[in-house]
């Protein structure tokens, strides 16, 4: 549309979602969305494109709460499977046909991470604002970045859940999901960790954004002074064998971006 009516474009439908940061992804005339309840825990919901009903939904227990609650992910969906990843670290693998799990993972856990234990907030190895991941499918691959002190980033066969591959760990915990780039005509999986310090007198400690071989989790290459405390999206490829990476960092008790 070039213009807008004066009452705005029409609706033609909303539903009632939990609070939360995540997207929605559409396949086939279907809205899928990974919604939270902290009471009770995560909940991939299935809507109607048309008409806004809700199709079907799988929900699982994973109560608890962290600064700034909600669901924090979009869905990736392949074929015939919808793959989430809830704030604390559940990934799973669910038939779309038959609404239920084929696998689930814990990429947290799994990789010698140890959930919150008490009130939300600052403290502990578990990350600030929580696990915020949006698994990417690539063949036959299920890439999602655990960021636990065991793992960077984790692989697992996409209909099985076999771990194929893990990196170790990359860096300091972030909120960035692994994303595809060209280099130089090859796929490389790039992963951005941020940096730490650099407030208050504190030394900084530069983070990584890494080049990873997407089949085998080889590390290609490794850029070591990028200085974000808050990196938040994934690398874009924008040609040329160039990345742009952006952030949000704090200078004397205010924000910047980072480029």
């Amino acid at each position: 549309m070039r213009s807008w009516p004066e009452t705005g474009p029409e609706v033609l439908w909303t539903v009632n979602v939990g609070t939360g940061y995540g997207g929605t992804i559409i396949k086939d005339s279907k809205v899928y969305l990974l919604d939270r309840e902290d009471k009770t825990g995560d909940n991939l919901r299935c809507f109607d494109l048309v008409t806004g009903k809700e199709l079907w939904n799988f929900a699982y227990p994973a109560p608890g709460s962290v600064m700034f609650p909600g669901s924090r992910s979009v869905p990736a969906i392949d074929g015939n499977y919808v793959y989430s990843c809830g704030h604390y670290g559940d990934l799973y693998c669910i038939d779309i046909n038959t609404h239920k799990p084929v696998w689930n993972k814990q990429i947290w856990t799994d990789f010698d991470g140890a959930l919150p234990d008490g009130d939300p907030g600052f403290g502990g190895s578990f990350p600030t604002w929580a696990i915020s991941q949006c698994p990417l499918v690539y063949g036959d691959l299920l890439l999602v970045a655990s960021q636990a002190p065991d793992a960077g980033v984790v692989a697992y066969d996409k209909r099985t859940g076999e771990l194929k591959w893990k990196t170790p760990s990359l860096g300091r915990t972030g909120y960035v999901s692994p994303t595809i780039v060209k280099i130089d005509g090859n796929d490389h999986l790039v992963m951005i960790t941020a940096s730490s310090g650099g407030r208050g007198g504190q030394e900084l400690v530069p983070g990584n954004v890494v080049g990873i071989d997407p089949l085998k989790g080889d590390i290609l290459w490794k850029f070591t002074d990028w200085q974000c405390g808050i990196p938040l999206p994934g690398a874009v490829d924008a040609g040329d064998n160039k990345l742009l990476i952006t952030g949000r960092d704090y200078v004397e008790n205010q924000t910047r971006p980072r480029f």
